[in-house]
């Protein structure tokens, strides 16, 4: 108030002294100063506080479904359907990966200026309690699914649109052959992260800078000596720094795995979408698949595709290990999301609505709309807004196919106990 009152006056050319009102105030029946205007002032603007929208609101679901299966919460995957056994252990591994999060003190600080304030550490971590205790003593789809809607809130997010719409993708962790030492065959290589990374200045150099435009930039790199394995195909590193992780077939006969230890600071740039706006595939029904075949057909693109995405990957052995989200716990196939992490509550239980791939007969994929119970336990640098979200379809071939040709539009909840 104070601060509105004085640039009043100085725009009227009135000094405001704190002395002269508490004299003035104690005068009766004073009359009002006069106001001197002028015809050549502009009115004073209104300062505006822009309405902050919360990424998530509260819905009134109720607890009936008269068709279950086609209703938020019937997840049959935990059980098994079409001749699969359930993944009831995974999703409990997942719940327990998300509890142990939340005793950490990067969580507490997450959660301290949370912006949807009812969605507390506290009331996630009871949430994620009991839904856990549903899921042991739940004996079907239908039994858990009416135990969430009596006793969960449902935060619906208010997606791309602020009317609940969700971009949904997939990722997976990639299955690749590499070597420990330089060849003639193995020469394209994924790097550590530097030691002095934190004192780099920025801009940080971009792509081309760091592995040159061939990927083979070698000794005159500022990275030499940094090398952590070598690929035969400049194509597969790429897939690396784009999943954000990798299980690794050795050439010696062993195995590892590498992770996500750092980047430089640029945005997401989709190489798809560069390839569709010079006209060299469509956009519509484009998929990694198909983005794929183009590049092994046409390998000497890949110097002028992959540059366009400036931001670069660093990595770290992580000895066989699966995958990590970014609040460094393991991700699930199936049972883990990546979502903006500036907007979503990290760790929470959550539930997914939209369509994606599963292996039909004839080794074909076909798709199929599900609800199922997720933890969110990654980000991403495409993965902006609370119209995004990632999902992790596990390690291999076919994840890797399935997470290449999801997509489409869904819905995304937040799941937290009645108060």
């Amino acid at each position: 108030m104070r601060k509105t009152l004085a640039l009043l006056s100085l725009s009227l050319g009135i000094a405001l002294v704190n002395p002269l009102w508490s004299a003035v105030a104690q005068v009766p029946n004073l009359l009002p100063l006069p106001v001197p205007t002028s015809p050549d002032l502009p009115p004073l603007p209104v300062p505006i506080t822009p309405e902050i929208t919360p990424p998530l609101k509260p819905i009134a679901i109720g607890s009936d479904c008269a068709l279950r299966q086609s209703c938020l919460g019937w997840d049959e995957q935990i059980w098994g359907q079409r001749g699969k056994t359930g993944d009831r252990n995974a999703l409990l591994a997942s719940i327990d990966n998300s509890l142990l999060y939340l005793t950490k003190g990067e969580a507490i600080a997450a959660y301290q200026n949370y912006p949807v304030k009812e969605i507390t550490l506290d009331r996630v971590r009871r949430s994620l309690l009991r839904f856990r205790q549903l899921v042991v003593s739940s004996k079907s789809p239908a039994q858990l699914q009416a135990a969430v809607r009596r006793e969960f809130v449902f935060y619906q997010s208010v997606g791309n649109d602020g009317k609940g719409t969700v971009k949904f993708t997939a990722y997976y962790e990639p299955v690749y052959t590499a070597s420990r030492v330089r060849t003639s065959v193995y020469k394209y290589p994924l790097y550590r992260l530097p030691p002095d990374f934190s004192q780099w200045t920025k801009p940080h150099p971009k792509r081309i800078d760091l592995e040159g435009k061939d990927g083979l930039k070698g000794n005159k790199s500022k990275l030499r000596g940094l090398e952590l394995l070598w690929f035969r195909d400049r194509f597969d590193a790429y897939m690396v720094h784009i999943q954000g992780s990798a299980q690794i077939k050795l050439t010696n006969g062993k195995t590892t795995s590498v992770g996500y230890a750092g980047g430089t600071d640029y945005p997401w740039t989709s190489i798809g979408k560069e390839l569709a706006k010079d006209g060299k595939l469509p956009l519509s029904g484009l998929t990694m698949p198909r983005m794929i075949s183009y590049f092994r057909g046409k390998p000497q693109e890949l110097n002028n595709y992959l540059p366009r995405w400036e931001r670069f990957i660093f990595f770290q052995e992580t000895g066989g290990t699966g995958a990590r989200g970014s609040i460094h716990v393991p991700v699930t196939a199936e049972r883990s999301i990546a979502t903006d992490k500036s907007l979503m509550p990290p760790g929470a239980l959550a539930l997914i609505y939209n369509s994606f791939p599963y292996p039909a007969s004839g080794g074909k994929l076909e798709n199929r709309t599900v609800s199922r119970f997720v933890l969110d336990q990654d980000t991403g640098s495409a993965i902006k807004g609370p119209g995004r979200v990632d999902y992790f379809m596990g390690s291999g071939k076919l994840a890797g196919d399935r997470a290449g040709i999801t997509g489409g539009n869904g819905s995304l909840y937040y799941l937290l106990l009645k108060e």
